[in-house]
């Protein structure tokens, strides 16, 4: 069912402060139950990353995302300018990095729904723009060593690929529910990526095979925003003129 509406995204990635590395473990469970009160957030996952930017399977306790959609993009501004739960996130992190997108484009399930399936009436797709892209699967528990063997090096490759300005590996539950996020200087960049690379292609062609997922979501955004730094910058400085 696609909606017409105010609805809004965002995605966060926050580094924490050396010191707060468990503080940042026990937000994982304790901060679900207080974002489900925030008025206007529909929608929301917060990811622990890996090593290896997010790629490995050995965590890396000082660095999360937070996905959210939002019933408007006031909802999202008063949640990250005046909740006591992001002033806490913020005082305890060296540096955040937020993303402000539209979906272009959505298909799959995220437990049972498609979150990303709505329409930005007043947004002008942009061949020039940056574009966000979000894959994320439940593996199925028999099927963990061949994602780990084919699908974490594939990913971790995106990260260097042409037109790359950021990528990182999220996860909601170690091992098994996993989720990669890129950022592109262009959708044509993006694509030149997406059907030129033979092992890429490879990879999703034995996923379909072998039915590796029990659920699986792809998305792809237009950037309005990016605000923040990642490693000391913001990946979309030189590029802010054609957001």
């Amino acid at each position: 069912m696609l909606f017409v509406c105010g609805l809004h995204t965002t995605v966060t990635l926050f580094t924490l402060r050396p010191n707060q590395k468990r503080w940042g473990l026990a937000q994982m469970g304790t901060s679900p139950p207080q974002l489900q009160k925030v008025s206007g957030l529909r929608f929301f996952k917060l990811a622990g990353s890996g090593n290896a930017n997010g790629f490995g399977l050995w965590p890396n306790l000082h660095r999360y995302g937070f996905l959210a959609v939002w019933d408007s993009a006031a909802a999202a501004a008063a949640f990250f300018q005046e909740h006591a739960l992001w002033q806490e996130y913020r005082q305890r992190s060296v540096e955040t990095w937020t993303l402000d997108l539209a979906p272009l484009k959505s298909h799959g399930l995220w437990d049972g729904t498609n979150p990303f399936d709505y329409e930005t009436p007043d947004l002008t797709p942009t061949d020039n723009a940056p574009v966000a892209v979000l894959t994320r699967a439940s593996i199925r528990w028999q099927k963990t060593w061949r994602f780990w063997q084919y699908v974490a090096p594939t990913s971790a490759a995106v990260a260097h690929a042409d037109g790359v300005r950021a990528a990182i590996g999220l996860g909601e539950l170690p091992i098994i529910r996993q989720a990669t996020f890129s950022v592109w200087e262009s959708a044509q960049k993006m694509q030149q990526y997406a059907y030129r690379d033979a092992t890429h292609r490879e990879v999703i062609k034995l996923t379909r095979q072998e039915k590796w997922y029990g659920e699986e979501l792809f998305a792809r955004f237009q950037v309005l925003r990016s605000e923040g730094t990642l490693d000391g910058k913001n990946p979309l400085e030189k590029l802010q003129s054609t957001i």
